[in-house]
């Protein structure tokens, strides 16, 4: 059980970070985006078809704060937790490697175009297409480490919370099952539209820290890691854990009972339920 867990988690995230990182080293690289919405439905895309892929194998969590989120509500025992956070790395740091493998070259002559060594913040500009950063690179929001750490938790509780009345048989308004991975996938485009201008919108721990740990290994030094005070740990590590642990807690508590409790009060007359 537990290595068809880990094929699955591995295999997961690695598609999901293949197509997701991928849409922005096409966007920087060649310009083959012309906005933030076509590398959003980019990375929307990639998550419904790695939960496609996987779900049969690992439920497809594919994120340590949604497998966090699950362990904390009872959907999954916390034995698993090492198993699945060490299979979601893994999978995003392969995905990150192949990138480089495909685009390795195309990045070093895009650097010797417009004048910027490997290392230095000016890489920063490439570096993007493996790791996360605050704000956004290019963008012209005001971002300081409370605020982005806020966003990040903000835009994670959100995508755990749909992820649990996605799939959970007490919301009877949800999709047919075989329909979940789409509204999943449309549910973090929708955050990505909204939260990347402040952080470039990360969501997932493990999508951010293997690849970034890859962008470290390839020569990009500081610039892979910029914050010497841990400030993108707080950002992209804690704050998703975070967002993700409540949302949890305020499934479990909140809304699953409200779910669960009779409707016949709200249908009485007057209620303009008739």
């Amino acid at each position: 059980m537990r290595k068809r867990e880990f094929t699955g988690e591995a295999a997961g995230t690695f598609v999901l970070v293949l197509f997701g990182c991928g849409s922005v080293a096409v966007s920087v690289l060649f310009g083959a985006h012309s906005g933030l919405m076509q590398v959003a439905l980019a990375w929307g895309i990639g998550v419904a078809l790695a939960i496609y892929l996987t779900r049969h194998l690992s439920c497809a969590h594919l994120n340590p704060a949604v497998s966090l989120s699950m362990a904390l509500s009872g959907r999954m025992p916390y034995r698993k937790l090492p198993v699945y956070l060490s299979a979601q790395f893994m999978g995003a740091v392969l995905a990150a490697l192949t990138l480089y493998a495909l685009f390795g070259p195309s990045i070093g002559a895009y650097e010797a175009a417009h004048g910027i060594v490997r290392g230095t913040a000016a890489s920063v500009r490439t570096a993007m297409m493996f790791g996360e950063y605050y704000p956004s690179p290019g963008s012209t929001a005001v971002v300081s480490l409370p605020l982005a750490m806020g966003a990040e938790a903000l835009g994670t509780f959100l995508l755990a919370l749909m992820i649990f009345a996605l799939t959970e048989g007490c919301n009877v308004g949800r999709p047919d099952n075989a329909l979940a991975p789409i509204f999943i996938g449309l549910s973090v485009t929708s955050i990505i539209c909204l939260l990347a201008p402040l952080t470039q919108a990360g969501l997932n721990p493990a999508r951010d820290l293997g690849p970034r740990l890859v962008a470290w290994l390839m020569g990009w030094g500081d610039a892979a890691f910029p914050d010497r005070a841990g400030g993108f740990i707080h950002v992209y590590v804690l704050a998703p854990l975070i967002g993700g642990a409540l949302a949890s807690q305020f499934f479990v508590r909140v809304l699953e009972p409200a779910m669960k409790a009779p409707a016949a009060a709200a249908s009485g007359p007057g209620s303009g339920c008739g």
